[in-house]
């Protein structure tokens, strides 16, 4: 089964909103380092003034992660002078360690160290998981934080950090203004939280035109969470069974994303070409697939499995063959851990290459 759908990710958004003020975030002081051990490259005892780092978190069940992983070796090669920190958090077996990093290699070509876990706890517990993840309420991962002259700059994706990184080395980065949006998203996702209330019975009762209206009327009184909210409001337009003003809704947004909005691109491209959906497979919007699942890839430079493996599909229903094995190809190469669903797609594209080139 692929990853949650877009009504599942909504659901489960409002189930993990927090109210809480974060106790970190862009502007703030760096918390220490505390790590156990180190198990690759040069060793750090603490954040020295003057110096840029990325600390980023990462585990080894995590998929996403082994994708982010050499991303992460090809900045590093980039910037020699920023100092990149790879902390395996949430482990439940520490052991696993340092025999991923070894399978790993040059892939994972930077410090490596494995959080300071207490004995007795479990990896939730870990001195880097409470001091930066569960203090910046980062409750994914991987993520990674930008440290600059021991403050944070930046919080996010690895693989949506470059542009603030090489900001940050030229000395163009206006930490201040960063740090002014980050309170700004913060104070928008607590207006989000605040919906949770009136939306969850909506979601049980499966009341989508009800939920459209309570979106609308919140995005009428804040502007601002429209873009937060698009994602959620093409979901609940597709199941309510409006096709047609979910497309359209979502055509407004392709051109206009960025970044941020990648894997709600991705999201909503597989939303239309999902082979497990019951919908009419006349009504596709293949065009709008194309189009949001493309500029998802060109967002993530071509370096995200997931969105490569949606990419790959949207091809195949349009007749790109050819294409579609290519792309689906590199999905699995860069997911080395691929469900047999993954792999099966690929299959299934070079079958139907072959047999094209038959006729």
């Amino acid at each position: 089964m692929r990853t949650t759908s877009l009504v599942a990710f909504v659901m489960l958004s409002l189930a993990t909103l927090s109210a809480s003020a974060a106790g970190l975030g862009v502007g703030d002081p760096a918390p220490a380092l505390g790590v156990s051990k180190w198990v690759k490259g040069e060793r750090f005892d603490k954040i020295e003034p003057g110096q840029t780092y990325v600390v980023e978190f990462w585990a080894t069940w995590c998929g996403p992660c082994r994708t982010s992983i050499p991303h992460l070796t090809e900045l590093q090669k980039k910037y020699k002078g920023v100092k990149f920190i790879g902390v395996s958090v949430w482990e439940q077996d520490q052991s696993k360690v340092e025999p991923f990093v070894k399978e790993m290699g040059d892939k994972m070509d930077y410090s490596v160290a494995v959080d300071d876990v207490p004995a007795g706890g479990d990896g939730n517990d870990g001195k880097m998981a409470k001091a930066w993840m569960k203090a910046a309420e980062a409750d994914g991962i991987p993520t990674a934080f930008i440290v600059k002259d021991q403050k944070v700059a930046w919080i996010g994706h690895p693989m949506q950090m470059d542009a603030s990184l090489g900001q940050i080395v030229e000395g163009k980065y206006d930490i201040d203004a960063a740090a002014s949006k980050y309170r700004e998203d913060k104070a928008l996702n607590g207006k989000l939280t605040a919906l949770g209330p009136k939306l969850q019975p909506l979601f049980q009762g499966k009341k989508y035109k009800e939920i459209v209206a309570v979106l609308d009327e919140a995005i009428a009184d804040e502007p601002k969470l429209e873009g937060k909210l698009f994602q959620t409001k093409f979901a609940m337009l597709m199941q309510a069974g409006d096709e047609t003003a979910a497309n359209a809704f979502a055509s407004q947004y392709v051109e206009k994303a960025t970044l941020d909005d990648a894997q709600a691109l991705n999201g909503i491209a597989w939303t239309i070409v999902d082979p497990d959906s019951k919908k009419d497979a006349a009504k596709r919007d293949l065009k709008l697939a194309m189009k949001a699942a493309t500029k998802a890839n060109a967002l993530l430079k071509g370096e995200d499995a997931a969105v490569l493996d949606t990419l790959a599909l949207v091809c195949f229903e349009c007749g790109e063959i050819e294409k579609a094995a290519e792309l689906q190809e590199k999905a699995v190469k860069l997911m080395p851990s691929a469900d047999e669903e993954v792999k099966g797609r690929l299959e299934k594209y070079k079958k139907a290459l072959k047999d094209k080139s038959k006729n």
